[in-house]
């Protein structure tokens, strides 16, 4: 592609004339072969406190909350987050059972530039590493590009946080660098790995994923036959 260069001789960006700011995150139903990603209540709380009860509490090492001792802690952190005005918070269904297995939300929405991140993933053990897991960030990538056409999906994370830098690759995220000294929560410093994936880049995505999840990908045992990487190349 030709470079745009101003009447000063500067190159300048992608002329976007007919940008118009995007809706926000709002309610939604997207039914895949295995999941359902919806919008979080007030109703998936007992279901969900029973999900993570049984769930390892290292879980809970790079999230801003502590595992609650009990459900009424659990359920004023849910409402919380229902409540929020600024992060719209979804939940993650088993499709065969309707079972709530973990959540996630969409923050730091900035509708003027088309930029929303992915974030407070907190999954439940019966969640992480199954192909119901892959499929719900798939849902939610396709919400994201397809329904409400935003340019930038964003994944921040710990840069000690192994499992979710692993899962941003593996999802296709591209890695853009690390913001030192980014935050501070639990007392400690935290350093910010940075990744993005562009509405440009989802087709090519979207094809592998759809690729993996297909049923023929999994033996009778659920187990894959090919890593999504090998969709990829």
């Amino acid at each position: 592609m030709n470079q745009r260069i101003n009447q000063y001789n500067q190159p300048i960006g992608k002329a976007m004339p007919n940008w118009q700011k995007r809706a926000l995150p709002a309610d939604m139903y997207y039914v895949g072969k295995y999941t359902i990603v919806t919008k979080l209540t007030c109703e998936h709380s007992k279901a969900l406190y029973e999900c993570f009860k049984h769930s390892n509490p290292s879980n809970w090492t790079y999230l801003p909350e502590e595992p609650p001792q009990n459900y009424e802690e659990f359920e004023k952190m849910l409402l919380k987050k229902i409540a929020s005005k600024t992060e719209v918070f979804y939940v993650v269904l088993n499709k065969e059972t309707i079972q709530p297995l973990g959540i996630f939300s969409l923050m730091r929405i900035d509708q003027e530039n088309g930029v929303v991140e992915v974030g407070h993933i907190n999954f439940s053990d019966a969640l992480r590493r199954t192909r119901i897991s892959t499929e719900a960030h798939y849902l939610l990538a396709a919400y994201v590009f397809e329904e409400l056409q935003y340019r930038r999906y964003e994944w921040k994370c710990d840069s000690l946080n192994a499992p979710s830098n692993k899962t941003a690759k593996r999802l296709g995220f591209q890695y853009e660098g690390t913001f030192r000294n980014n935050q501070i929560y639990k007392q400690r410093s935290r350093n910010t790995n940075w990744f993005s994936m562009l509405k440009e880049e989802w087709p090519l995505h979207k094809q592998a994923l759809t690729q993996w999840l297909a049923e023929e990908n999994f033996d009778d045992k659920g187990v894959q036959v090919q890593r999504l990487e090998a969709f990829k190349q």
